[in-house]
């Protein structure tokens, strides 16, 4: 267990190096029928004699160390992830078990298109259905993440701009409540970024865009829903104004979970947008990668996606790579194959109407989170909210509790914190998504929790001060840890 007031852990079992005993082995290898490989030719003075402190361990040491490990983990398959914005829910098992069959796991990357018709055939039916839930035209799949399909989004509008004999369109308007990757995916670009500031409602008005829609405009980027879980009702209003100036209209998708079979972006006047695929369509998200953030676009960006692109020629697939107006390649391959493979299963598991009910669902769930603790805790935004809601620390305030209390105490009551203190526009904000995949059960424990922790709050504030209790590790002196960060384990 751990030790109030320490920046690190204390356990009450030794760990690996301690258990560690002269001699202690796993089981015996026999020699390789090869010739040994001697590291010392292939890294010269970089190779080292041998490794100080290095273990010697039992086999069933080894396995409990790390079996004890994962069961402190958290993940989705053991409990509810409120985290507002990353979205993180459960991922069906089915969708695995299609993303591993032989005849698509074990394909070479390098094989010749007539070997891989039947993986090109999958990619250009999930871009049929990607651009279909857009509203766009096409679709590439090569980005491995969102914040990448960002980035090539903003380098096809550059490319589109400069094709059009206009280099000095590269200002992109950007409102205060967006994801941190949209400024930092156009300035990667060399564009200029310009924030634009909400309204009082925390939705985005054109009347905000008017001093900024000049000849240097190349786009708007938008999020919607923002990241206050509300719908940009003047979305369309917004388009217009930017198209009329010459600029194109870039969605961050992240938040689709929201309009998936409800509503179209393309038919909202957006050009170019990216789909987070963890967030959408239920595949693996975090844990540093593979990811996947396919990019949709209108017809006129078509000459600028990445290559190489999936093209039906007659009754076959082929991988067309001789576009010379291309951004070029953006990631080896088509993509993360063994990814965007489990957004298709989960696309036909659920079919048209599933994925609308997968909306609405996730909708509900949010506002019904909402109603039951809007009059605790200070609720952000307009009473309907789309997919998330926000809400603030400001009444818990008054008793010295802060949102990172909150956040703490609730690893006592068995959740996973939600986000905190994002979006940057509401102080002390604390975001929760409840995603479709929570039963009503699931969502009334986290809802009893969070009332339990106000109260807790006004009658008993040092409990939730001094939070977390009950987990390995306890409340961590956080400014020490961030200016003195232990990395590795010494021995003291």
């Amino acid at each position: 267990m751990s030790t109030p007031g320490r920046s690190g852990l204390v356990f009450s079992e030794p760990l690996l190096f301690e258990r560690s005993r002269p001699g202690r082995r796993g089981p015996a290898v026999d020699p390789p029928d090869v010739p040994a490989a001697d590291p010392r030719e292939l890294l010269g003075e970089l190779a080292r004699e041998d490794i100080e402190g290095f273990p010697e361990l039992s086999e069933l040491d080894v396995v409990r160390h790390f079996t004890r490990l994962s069961q402190w983990n958290y993940s989705i398959d053991t409990g509810f992830f409120p985290l507002g914005s990353c979205t993180m829910k459960y991922n069906p098992k089915l969708n695995e078990s299609v993303a591993a069959l032989d005849g698509l796991a074990n394909l070479h990357p390098l094989a010749a298109d007539e070997d891989i018709q039947g993986l090109l055939a999958l990619a250009h039916e999930l871009e049929s259905a990607l651009a279909e839930v857009a509203g766009l035209d096409l679709v590439s799949l090569q980005p491995a993440a969102g914040a990448q399909g960002e980035f090539v989004g903003m380098a096809m509008i550059g490319a589109y701009h400069r094709q059009r004999g206009e280099p000095g369109r590269d200002r992109v308007l950007i409102p205060d409540t967006a994801h941190g990757t949209n400024p930092a995916s156009a300035a990667l670009n060399g564009m200029q970024v310009v924030e634009v500031p909400s309204g009082e409602d925390g939705l985005l008005h054109p009347g905000a865009l008017e001093p900024h829609l000049d000849e240097r405009v190349a786009a708007l980027m938008l999020t919607n829903p923002n990241t206050l879980g509300l719908f940009e009702s003047e979305v369309q209003a917004l388009a217009e104004r930017v198209h009329a100036a010459g600029g194109l209209v870039y969605l961050d998708g992240a938040n689709m979970n929201a309009l998936m079979g409800v509503a179209r972006p393309g038919d909202m006047g957006v050009d170019v947008m990216h789909f987070n695929l963890h967030k959408t369509f239920s595949t693996p998200h975090g844990g540093g990668g593979p990811g996947s953030g396919p990019v949709a676009v209108r017809a006129n960006l078509e000459p600028f996606l990445p290559s190489p692109v999936v093209r039906r020629d007659g009754d076959r697939f082929v991988l067309d790579g001789d576009r010379p107006l291309s951004i070029g390649r953006v990631h080896a391959f088509m993509g993360n194959a063994g990814i965007w493979l489990r957004a298709l299963a989960y696309i036909r598991s659920n079919g048209a109407q599933g994925l609308r009910e997968v909306t609405e669902r996730a909708v509900l769930n949010a506002n019904y989170l909402r109603a039951c603790l809007a009059d605790t805790y200070e609720a952000v935004g307009d009473p309907r909210v789309m997919h998330e809601v926000v809400l603030t620390d400001r009444r818990q305030q008054a008793h010295g509790v802060t949102t990172s209390d909150i956040a703490k105490r609730l690893m006592d009551h068995g959740y996973h914190p939600p986000t905190i203190y994002f979006p940057l526009v509401v102080n002390g904000a604390l975001m929760i998504e409840p995603t479709e995949t929570e039963s009503l059960e699931s969502i009334d424990g986290f809802i009893e929790a969070m009332l339990s922790i106000a109260q807790e709050a006004s009658t008993d504030p040092e409990a939730v001060k001094s939070a977390p209790h009950r987990p390995i590790v306890r409340r961590l002196d956080e400014v020490r840890a961030a200016r003195k960060p232990k990395l590795r384990w010494i021995p003291e």
